[in-house]
């Protein structure tokens, strides 16, 4: 693949094994229907399972596409590892989405149009389909974003999706001001951008709960720390002149 590039679409990975192989054919049979000019980079957060046996079988398998990876050497979470590979991206959009597809690939191109129509980001805004099984993750999702736009003052609808593109340029001069590096990175990269005005469009999008995989988020004790966090991020924003 030559030529400038569209698109660097981040795989944040953790354990994938059971999904990761299915979920990368499904992104790459999207991206093939446009004419952009894309590449993948795998971060690895020191998988315990054969996710990085299975990223090098896929570079191997795809030799006809730009493929880049990162294996750390220690965990360092979800947001450090997001922010890695947005840091060696060469497209003039980069993204990053959750490889569960719990939000389909099929997102990606209104995602990327908007960023190339003006946008500065654009997320999904996550529209659930009830499910019974899923009634405590909704209204702890719920909770949290309401006190989220109490406390921070910023009128957006679903800060937290794993689904974001970005203009690379505007989010490589924002990665040094994002602290944290687990799953409250999404709050502070949308609260932080929100405050200095970016451009920001939510694309709503139907989000299907996936009981076949294990969730990474301990609903109690990370839903805990997520509103600790956000108390203090609420004084940062302060003493910013923010909020």
């Amino acid at each position: 693949m030559t030529g400038k590039l569209d698109l660097s679409l981040v795989i944040a990975c953790y354990n994938e094994e059971p999904l990761l192989e299915k979920s990368v054919n499904e992104i790459f049979r999207i991206l093939d229907t446009t004419r952009w000019n894309y590449e993948l980079i795998f971060v690895d957060d020191l998988s315990r399972d054969k996710t990085r046996e299975i990223i090098g079988r896929i570079i191997g398998a795809y030799k006809d596409k730009r493929i880049k990876k990162i294996f750390h050497d220690k965990n360092v979470g979800r947001g450090g590892t997001v922010a890695d590979g947005i840091r060696i991206a060469e497209g003039e959009v980069v993204g990053f989405i959750d490889i569960d597809l719990e939000v389909g690939a099929l997102y990606i191109p209104s995602c990327v149009m908007a960023i190339k129509e003006g946008y500065d980001i654009a997320t999904a805004f996550r529209v659930y389909k009830f499910h019974l099984r899923s009634l405590d993750r909704y209204i702890m999702s719920k909770g949290y974003h309401w006190l989220m736009h109490k406390l921070l003052g910023i009128k957006l609808g679903d800060t937290e999706t794993g689904f974001k593109f970005f203009d690379r340029e505007k989010i490589i001069s924002l990665l040094d001001e994002i602290k944290d590096k687990h799953w409250f990175w999404d709050t502070e990269v949308m609260a932080t951008a929100y405050y200095k005005g970016y451009r920001i469009l939510e694309v709503p999008v139907l989000f299907l709960r996936r009981f076949d995989k294990i969730s990474s988020v301990n609903n109690f004790s990370d839903t805990l720390e997520y509103f600790e966090k956000l108390w203090k991020f609420r004084r940062v924003l302060k003493d910013k002149g923010w909020g």
